[in-house]
């Protein structure tokens, strides 16, 4: 297996560890929300590589085509991609309300704040 034959996974990997560094890293809620943008986008590269078959062909029944493609995957990632732009909005809405009432969004500067 050659690296470009595999590009793709190497692509979720990294786009995985950056978004995952992101959530760890920074103590901005806005920057959370944005590497778990990341982390969910890597995770739906790799269902839709892993989805993927070689040659395959839509799955419409003829004498021609044997391999079939599923499209299972590929429906289950366009739901996921619904559901995190919901759950993104939701979070921007929770942060934009932190920010109203306590002025930051600083995870550091809130729990100080909370004690």
């Amino acid at each position: 297996m050659s690296f470009l034959s595999s590009f793709n996974y190497w692509a979720v990997i990294i786009l995985m560890m950056i978004g995952f560094y992101i959530i760890i890293a920074n103590n901005n809620l806005l920057k959370k929300i944005i590497g778990i943008n990341i982390f969910q986008t890597s995770i739906f590269i790799m269902f839709i590589s892993m989805g993927k078959v070689v040659d395959g062909t839509a799955p419409i029944l003829n004498e021609i085509n044997t391999l079939y493609s599923s499209p299972l995957p590929h429906v289950l990632i366009l739901t996921a991609i619904v559901v995190g732009i919901s759950t993104t909005a939701l979070g921007l809405a929770i942060i934009i309300r932190i920010h109203s009432a306590f002025g930051t969004i600083d995870d550091d500067v809130l729990k100080k704040e909370m004690e």
